[in-house]
């Protein structure tokens, strides 16, 4: 059975051709959808520099919010820690520092030697920490990343992608929403030192919260950053740019265009009833079909209208029935362009009727066969 909705002519939509950037390679994408909006040499392996540091958060934001640390637990600073070159922080060997300052010392700071700290508070030293990186980065799906260390320290075949970062990100910002908060602290003061956050965007554009720089002489200027406007959520990635203002620029251009040409619009509640539909052999002669999730789309601005959703139903549908088991499927067109091809799903159980109920509709579904 197919039923239709939201059909209406559509108009072909006028977008400019996506900003052509000064940088090794770059993505844009929505973080609600996941929807990549613009990309060049997205799958090429380049070096990340300090962007390493974001899958150190996420693991130690996981270890958080998993309840197996704390954040005021005190992290013993070791010789290594205190003695790695580059972004500090400032911690000294022997002592002990809350590890939610660490937390802000790696993300705000860049701290390569907070870095090294959290990872081995986590796993014990820095070569395990780091196995647990290559892991997880497996289960996001960035299948271009390989690390060699948790701070982004300049390593032969230490690697990864823009749209490897932009998944990274995507996940770090929906899976642990508390902790990205600390992305948008423009300082961080430590042992009497304060300093700004390397993000410069967070000092130019309120929209932007978020998430961090990367800098080694190979890898050149590098840049994740995301910005919310108008219920829309965008993740930039811009890797290997001239200089510290160009990651800024370039990030920028990135950011304005899809805010400006696109949106994110919210079709359907998760659980919200789509259709009712009817049950043969059932304790209820109806079942409430829709979708276990919301449904988020992105889509050119200006083109709620142009969105043709229809509803494809199993003809005979049968008790018994399970919540959340497949009874049909949702697609969504927009200019001849398939966005969305998703199962409907019964929002309730439905237990099977007595024998002489059930008796009764099979033949009446026998009937109906005859003269359908």
């Amino acid at each position: 059975m197919m039923l239709m909705s939201g059909l209406a002519q559509a108009r072909p939509d006028i977008i400019p051709a996506p900003p052509q950037l000064a940088a090794s390679g770059y993505i844009l994408m929505d973080a609600n959808t996941g929807k990549v909006l613009v990309e060049k040499n997205a799958d090429e392996q380049l070096p990340p520099a300090s962007l390493t540091k974001l899958m150190t958060s996420y693991i130690v934001s996981s270890e958080v919010e998993g309840g197996n640390i704390d954040e005021n637990e005190e992290v013993n600073i070791s010789v290594k820690a205190w003695k790695m070159g580059g972004s500090k922080m400032f911690v000294r060997e022997g002592t002990k520092v809350r590890l939610h300052d660490l937390l802000l010392g790696m993300i705000v700071q860049s701290g390569n030697d907070a870095t090294v700290a959290l990872a081995e508070y986590v796993s014990g030293s820095e070569g395990a920490f780091v196995d647990v990186m290559n892991q997880q980065a497996a289960l996001l799906g960035m299948t271009g990343t390989h690390y060699k260390n948790s701070t982004g320290w300049p390593a032969e075949g230490h690697l990864t992608t823009a749209r490897d970062q932009a998944i990274l990100a995507r996940a770090l910002i929906n899976d642990f929403p508390r902790h990205y908060a600390l992305y948008s602290e423009k300082y961080f003061k430590y042992n009497g030192i304060n300093q700004p956050n390397r993000n410069r965007l967070l000092f130019r554009d309120d929209s932007v919260d978020g998430l961090k720089t990367g800098h080694t002489e190979e890898a050149g200027y590098c840049l994740v950053a995301s910005a919310q406007k108008n219920g829309m959520r965008l993740i930039s990635v811009v890797m290997g740019t001239r200089s510290d203002e160009a990651r800024a620029a370039e990030s920028q251009k990135l950011l304005s265009y899809g805010f400006r040409y696109f949106q994110t619009h919210k079709l359907y509640s998760g659980g919200e009833s789509l259709q009712q539909s009817r049950v043969w052999g059932g304790m209820s002669k109806e079942v409430s079909l829709g979708l276990a999730d919301d449904l988020f789309l992105t889509i050119p601005r200006g083109a709620d209208d142009d969105l043709d959703a229809k509803i494809f139903i199993d003809d005979v549908i049968k008790a018994p029935i399970s919540q959340g088991q497949e009874l049909g499927n949702l697609t969504v067109v927009l200019n001849d362009e398939t966005l969305v091809d998703q199962p409907l799903v019964a929002l309730q159980a439905v237990e099977q009727a007595g024998f002489f109920a059930r008796l009764w509709d099979n033949i009446k579904l026998f009937f109906l066969g005859l003269f359908s």
